[in-house]
Order: structure tokens, then sequence, then C-alpha cells
């Protein structure tokens, strides 16, 4: 009778499991296509009273979104982010990569350094992990949690750490790491990704001091594809270049070992040595830009 009950237990959470599957998916899914988007950050506290404390301004921004689902795949999903600026000039974004019940995560601890670490499968279950990269496919931040579809939300959140905004980097030297609270919801209009951040300041021995926090909404609008046009040509006639670079930053992240990388090389950033490329460029190329990145 107990064995009986004890496989009827594993059945059922077996369905269940694949019925929240389901659900992930469409959700992660549905946050593909074209957006009107609106960026919202403001800093909200400070732990202490400093007359001589600066904060970030307030931003508030807006833009034209293409995410462009590049992987599909029953358990990683992968989707990037393309700017549309004047109607025609196309930045290549972030990228998000979603996968179903990961186990090895590259946590981000500061100065461009990222630490492995491994997970054990019971601790995932049922969780997919959010991959964020920088726009040349750089690592930036991951975490692992499970969606969520309860009265009628259907939402996930996770907490992490990850390096500076690109908004930040040229104004704020005071802090350097972003302890990021992730929350993305798919919404009647599109989605929303909320962020409650916390700026930290790490010293060498791994010790915050927390020097203010932070609310971030940036909400995705859903229009017509057609709107983005422009980006589904550009990515088009480039996505043979990034599908090489993506594949050469896999290569760094299968080593399973911590990643720490130069900020430049050659006076230049990463992201300045790929934009400049033409789509053709051969990947012998790509791989050796990034290698001369990776120490």
């Amino acid at each position: 009778m107990k064995k009986a009950l004890l496989l009827l237990s594993i059945t059922l959470s077996t369905i269940t499991l694949s019925q929240n599957k389901k659900e992930d998916i469409q959700s992660i899914k549905s946050m593909c296509g074209c957006y009107e988007v609106q960026f919202n950050f403001t800093e909200t506290f400070q732990p202490k009273q400093d007359s001589l404390y600066k904060p970030s301004p307030t931003k508030k921004d807006y833009g034209l979104e293409w995410v462009e689902l590049i992987e599909d795949s029953p358990n990683k999903i992968v989707m990037q982010h393309l700017l549309i600026v004047n109607d025609s000039t196309i930045i290549k974004h972030w990228r998000q990569d979603w996968l179903y019940q990961n186990t090895e995560l590259y946590e981000f601890y500061k100065d461009k350094t990222w630490k492995y670490k491994k997970l054990a499968a019971n601790d995932v279950k049922g969780q997919w992990t959010q991959k964020v990269y920088q726009v040349d496919d750089s690592p930036r931040y991951e975490g692992t949690a499970t969606w969520i579809h309860e009265d009628g939300k259907h939402y996930w959140v996770n907490t992490t750490d990850a390096p500076l905004p690109r908004r930040e980097h040229t104004i704020r030297k005071d802090y350097n790491v972003l302890k990021r609270r992730n929350i993305h919801t798919i919404t009647d209009y599109g989605w929303l990704h909320e962020q409650d951040n916390v700026k930290l300041l790490r010293n060498s021995n791994g010790k915050d001091a927390e020097i203010a926090q932070e609310k971030g909404l940036d909400y995705y609008v859903k229009v017509d594809d057609s709107k983005c046009v422009a980006a589904q040509k550009w990515w088009g006639k480039n996505k043979t270049l990034w599908k090489n670079v993506r594949d050469k930053w896999q290569t760094v992240y299968d080593a399973d070992k911590d990643i720490n990388l130069e900020s430049s090389v050659d006076k230049k950033p990463l992201f300045m040595h790929l934009f400049s490329l033409e789509p053709n460029t051969p990947k012998e190329k790509t791989d050796a830009i990034i290698d001369s990145f990776v120490k």
C-alpha cells in the first residue's frame, strides 16, 4: 500500500511539474516580439545621512525594442534584445537565456570577476535559471527561481549580484556591486521588469557596505511586429556573427571555473571591438578578440 501511494505521489508530482513547465515556457516566450519600452530608475533610501552624498539622478528613458527568439528547445530558451534608434539604427542590447533545472551558475563577485557555482539537482527542481549577458555576450548576472502562476498572475523573482549598469558606469565610483531583486511579470500590456536594487561597495575580503537603494520599473508595452522590421532585418544579416560570439563564450563557460576579464584591450572595451566587425567576419577573429579579454 505504501509503495503504491509513493508511486502515486511521484506520478502526481511529475504531472504537476510538466503542467507548470508548459506555463513557464508560455510566459517566457511571451516576452518576445516588438515593444515600446519605458525605463525608470530612482534612488530610494540611503542607510546613513551624509550631507556630501550625491544620489544618481532619476532616470527616465524610452525606446523601441525587438526581442528575437534565437533558440527554442524544451530546456533552453534564448532571446536577443535589439534597440531601434531613430527608426533605422540598431543597437545590439542585452540577451537573456532561460535554462530549466540548471545546476551551474556564474555569480558576479566584483571587478570583472564571476565565480563558478555548482548547485544540487534537488535545489533547482522545477526552477528556471535566467542568465543575462552584456551587449558583447560576456557574462552579467544570473539566478534561479520558480515561475509562479497563481490568481491569474505569472511572475518570476530572484535576487542576485551584478556589475554596475551602463547608466551608472561613468557617474558612480563609490560602489562596485548591484544586488538586484529582479521581478519579471507577464501583464495584459506585455511585461514588466521590476527591480529592487541595493548599491554595495565590496572590499577585497568580500565584505559589503550598503551605499544606497534603488527602484527600477521597465515597462514593455507590446506593439505590432511591423514597427520592428528594421531590427528583424538587421538580425537576419548579423545573426551568424553573433552566433560565433555566443559559441566562443560557451567554451569559456563550459570550463566550469571562475571567470576574470580585462576591462579593455588596446584601450577599447570588448563591445567596441565586436561592434566594429562586419557580418562576414570569420569566427577565428571573434574567437581571438574574446580570448584577449579572458585572463
